[in-house]
């Protein structure tokens, strides 16, 4: 890419001695990490699974056995196979064995209701889909609108370890679940499926460069979802990347705690690809539940924690931490919204571990920054650029570099970066602009080449012809004391065009007082930045990856609007 000297890139020297700034990414197939490290660590744990455990040459056997099983099916090369499963050993099953026969894996989200799920399947034109038995009945109405023509499923209880295997059928009864599938006619069992095929060793030999290993759908905050196609090389990339940056993790060592979904690109980088690739054990955890994460650290050790705020938020207001253990816990890597101060330096001193932010999208695979785990790190900011990666700030007008501090957009390139939206050229060709993807974030860099992200385009509130990056307000809401969680956003309003609105949820027995919180703020930013309304709330509303979805809470203003109109 050649890059003239240092001054562009200011950041490379901070960067630790052990982590190289540029690297070379094996042109292989994705799935060949498994290969390797089964070949290298046949006995060692993969996955851990309520009390099951899976070793390296079990799930590798298994992943060829889901390969011939496709092809058995009829699934070629390219062809694409949706996997709509929590965190399961099923999940990666599938995944690994998809990617092994040269398919193209979809990863779906499981809280999907129908309508979206028969977009994704029709966009993606996916042909099988493996879920649950729990989430059959949401499939079975999709599949005659779509081109699936196999429904492949599982039950959690089909890798139970005994008696929960036995008494999971009970349970399930017994909170109402419906679990009732009808086989034949397309619909398959995946227990069946892998016990007729056999475990021959099937390794598709892909252009690692050209060849999609997953279409990844994002978006669907900002209108109708895109599929991200992100290649072999782009994940294998932003696999080694990240290991490079956790240059401590140690081979066949670490413990990762899964319960940041796979089906999000975030967790199959951090956690799936990852601890396959450094030969790790994941602790499969298929939804986030604080006491039962809480337990899992105490009880299993696990030392390396990616997450998003909200569950580490979660994790240290809970009434009986200090009951708990967490000092197994050695880096966690948060992501996927803003980390608060208040929060990091808590969690840190809970669990004696660290806790840095980084910063990606899913058209990057996703990670693109991060700061030090163990070295200089800058607080608020996410860092600086991982190896063989670039990053400067534009003019989201002109496209012209902005200087050092200034606000603007900010543009990223690199081996992790997307080949492209699936089917959409035009709106490829409005984010790739010669190598670069334009992020639609706002930030600056400072002199040191650290970044600071304030806010996406789209977020940015305009009240009287200032700009307000709802991220700043967030921040001094996060130091009060009574905070559990905040959000702004920006209403409508007819004399400013828009003024900003605090959404709060309160920590347990906090009183919520407008007058009080509008005079914290008062005291810390400008006029124009104080929040004009508050609004006090049990909850928020947040996707699967507990990012509060401010479109949710602009929307219910739009309704209140109309209301009384």
């Amino acid at each position: 890419m050649g890059w003239s000297n240092l001054s562009d890139k200011p950041w490379l020297r901070h960067y630790p001695v052990e982590v190289p700034s540029t690297c070379e990414y094996p042109k292989q197939n994705l799935a060949h990490f498994l290969v390797q490290t089964a070949s290298d660590y046949p006995n060692h744990t993969a996955l851990y699974f309520l009390g099951k455990k899976i070793t390296y040459r079990q799930l590798l056997h298994s992943a060829y056995r889901f390969a011939n099983a496709l092809a058995n099916l009829g699934v070629r090369r390219g062809d694409r196979v949706a996997v709509m499963l929590p965190n399961c050993p099923q999940a990666v099953i599938a995944y690994y064995g998809t990617l092994l026969m040269g398919g193209i894996v979809v990863m779906t989200n499981p809280m999907y209701m129908p309508r979206e799920l028969e977009y994704q399947m029709k966009d993606s034109g996916a042909h099988v889909i493996v879920t649950l038995d729990l989430l059959y009945e949401r499939v079975a109405k999709v599949v005659p609108l779509t081109g699936i023509k196999h429904v492949i499923v599982t039950s959690i209880k089909d890798y139970l370890p005994f008696p929960k295997n036995v008494l999971y059928p009970l349970k399930a009864k017994k909170d109402n679940l419906k679990r009732d599938v009808v086989y034949g006619n397309g619909v398959a069992s995946f227990m069946e499926l892998l016990e007729q095929a056999t475990a021959t060793p099937h390794e598709a030999n892909v252009d690692a460069d050209r060849d999609l290993a997953l279409l990844q759908y994002t978006g669907g905050t900002t209108g109708i979802p895109k599929g991200v196609m992100l290649t072999h090389t782009n994940l294998i990339a932003n696999t080694m990347q990240s290991r490079l940056w956790s240059y401590r993790s140690q081979i066949a060592k670490e413990t990762y705690l899964a319960v940041l979904p796979f089906f999000h690109v975030f967790g199959m980088t951090v956690l799936l690809n990852q601890a396959v690739y450094t030969a790790g054990t994941l602790i499969l955890i298929p939804r986030y539940e604080v006491n039962q994460v809480l337990q899992t650290i105490d009880k299993l050790k696990p030392t390396v924690f990616p997450g998003a705020p909200t569950m580490y938020i979660s994790l240290i207001h809970h009434q009986n931490i200090k009951r708990f253990d967490l000092s197994s816990i050695r880096f966690c890597i948060s992501g996927s919204a803003s980390l608060p101060l208040e929060v990091q330096e808590s969690f840190e001193s809970i669990t004696g571990g660290k806790l840095i932010e980084g910063y990606g999208l899913t058209e990057a695979s996703p990670v693109t920054h991060a700061n030090n785990i163990w070295e200089k790190r800058k607080l608020g900011s996410i860092g600086i650029p991982f190896p063989d990666t670039d990053a400067r700030i534009v003019n989201p007008e002109t496209g012209e570099e902005m200087r050092v501090g200034e606000i603007g957009e900010l543009t990223v390139r690199g081996p992790q970066v997307m080949k492209g939206y699936w089917n959409k050229p035009e709106e490829t060709a409005k984010i790739l602009k010669d190598g670069w993807l334009y992020t639609g974030d706002l930030a600056r860099m400072d002199e040191e080449g650290y970044f600071y992200i304030l806010d996406r385009r789209k977020d940015m509130i305009i009240a009287s012809g200032y700009n307000i990056y709802p991220r700043e307000v967030e921040e001094v809401l996060y130091e009060h004391p009574d905070v559990e969680e905040a959000v702004v956003a920006g209403i409508i309003d007819t004399y400013r065009g828009e003024t900003v609105k605090a959404y709060i949820v309160l920590k347990p027995g906090a009183k919520g007082d407008a007058d009080a919180f509008k005079a914290w703020c008062k005291e810390r930013l400008a006029a124009y930045k104080v929040p004009k309304q508050y609004e006090f709330r049990d909850s928020l509303p947040k996707t699967m990856v507990g990012k509060v979805l401010r479109h949710k809470l602009a929307e219910e203003e739009a309704e209140k609007l109309k209301k009384n109109g």
